[in-house]
C-alpha cells in the first residue's frame, strides 16, 4: 500500500510539474512554440528537462551549493547574470536543459561549474546575402544580392536545434534566391524587385525550416542586380536607338499636326478675306514691337499685279 501511494504521489507531482511548465511557457512568450506537445512534434533534439534528476546529479548540485555558500560573497559574481529586456538565457545544467524554459530578463542565478548558459538576442537582425550568379530564363548571366531581416522567435529551438542559425539562414536564402530569380527573364527581374522580394519571403516561409529553428523571417529585399559591362553597353545602345526612334516619330507627328493647322488656317482665310487682313495687321504690330532698325513691310501681290496692268 505504501509503495502504491508513493508511486501515485510521484505521478501526481510529475504531472503537476509538466502542467506548471506548460503554463509558464505560455505566459512568457505567447508567440513561441515552447510548450510541450507543439515543440516535441518538430524538434530533432529531444530534451530531457522533465526527466527526474539522478542521485549523482543531485549530489553535485548540493556540493555546488555548499561551495557557493562557503565562498560567499565572492561566489555571487559567478552565480548572477544580468539579462537585458531584449535578451533571454537558455541554461543547461550538467548538459541537460533546465525546466522552466528560457530565463530573463533581469537577474538570473546559476550554479558555478555545473550550469552553462547562452544569451539569445530577440531583436531583429539583418543578414546580407552575398551576390549570387544567376542564369535568367532568357540565358543572361547576372548577379543578384539581397538582404534578409529575421528575428529569434524561440530561444530554446535556436539554441538546441541548430548549430549556427545565421549561417543556416544565409544558405537557405541564397538557395531560394537562385531558384526563384532563375525562372524569370532579365526585364522582369529589373522591373519587379518588390514582387520578387515578396515571393522569396513566401517561399522561405513555405519551407517551414525556419520555424523548426526558432527563427522568423520578417522581410526580404533585393538590393541590386549587377549585369556585365558588355550587356550594359548593349542595353544602353538599344535604349538610345529606341529613344531616337521615338524622337523622330514625335517630330514627324508635330510636323503633321502643324501642316494640318496651317491648312485649316488657310481655308479660313480663303473663305474670309478680312481674316487675312487682320493677320496682316497683327504681323505688322509684332514687327513694330521688336527693337529693330529695319522693318519688312509686306505688300499684297494682288495690288502689285493690278498696278502693273
Amino acid at each position: 500500500m505504501n509503495n502504491e501511494k508513493r508511486k501515485k504521489s510521484e505521478n501526481e507531482i510529475q504531472l503537476y510539474e509538466e502542467v506548471a511548465y506548460q503554463g509558464h511557457q505560455q505566459d512568457t512568450d505567447s508567440n513561441s512554440s515552447d510548450s510541450s506537445q507543439a515543440v516535441k512534434k518538430q524538434r530533432n533534439v529531444k530534451t530531457t528537462e522533465n526527466v527526474a534528476t539522478k542521485p549523482i546529479e543531485l549530489i553535485f548540485v548540493i556540493l555546488s551549493v555548499i561551495v557557493m555558500i562557503i565562498t560567499f560573497p565572492i561566489s555571487i559574481f559567478m552565480c548572477v547574470i544580468i539579462l537585458q529586456e531584449y535578451q533571454r538565457a537558455v541554461i543547461l545544467r550538467m548538459g541537460r536543459l533546465r525546466p522552466g524554459g528560457p530565463r530573463g530578463p533581469g537577474m538570473v542565478f546559476i550554479l558555478p561549474c555545473l550550469d552553462k548558459y547562452r544569451k539569445v538576442d530577440l531583436r531583429t537582425t539583418s543578414l546580407d546575402v552575398p551576390p549570387q550568379d544567376i542564369l535568367t530564363k532568357d540565358s543572361v548571366t547576372i548577379s543578384v544580392d539581397a538582404v534578409v531581416y529575421y528575428r529569434i522567435k524561440n530561444p530554446l529551438d535556436v539554441t538546441l536545434q541548430v548549430m549556427d542559425p545565421e549561417s543556416c539562414c544565409e544558405l537557405l536564402a541564397m538557395t531560394t534566391l537562385r531558384n526563384i530569380t532563375g525562372a524569370y527573364m532579365l526585364i522582369e527581374l529589373v522591373s519587379s524587385k518588390k514582387a520578387l522580394s515578396r515571393q522569396i519571403k513566401a517561399a522561405l516561409d513555405a519551407t517551414g525550416a525556419t520555424e523548426s529553428w526558432g527563427i522568423r523571417i520578417e522581410r526580404v529585399e533585393i538590393t541590386d542586380i549587377y549585369m556585365p559591362e558588355t550587356l550594359q553597353r548593349a542595353m544602353a545602345v538599344e535604349q538610345e536607338a529606341r529613344r531616337e526612334a521615338m524622337a523622330k516619330v514625335a517630330s514627324a507627328n508635330g510636323e503633321r499636326d502643324a501642316v494640318k493647322a496651317l491648312k485649316e488656317a488657310a481655308d479660313i482665310m480663303e473663305m474670309n478675306p478680312i481674316a487675312l487682313q487682320l493677320r496682316y495687321l497683327q504681323t505688322l504690330n509684332t514687327i513694330a514691337n521688336d527693337e529693330t532698325q529695319s522693318i519688312v513691310f509686306p505688300f499684297p501681290i494682288d495690288i502689285v499685279q493690278k498696278l502693273i496692268k
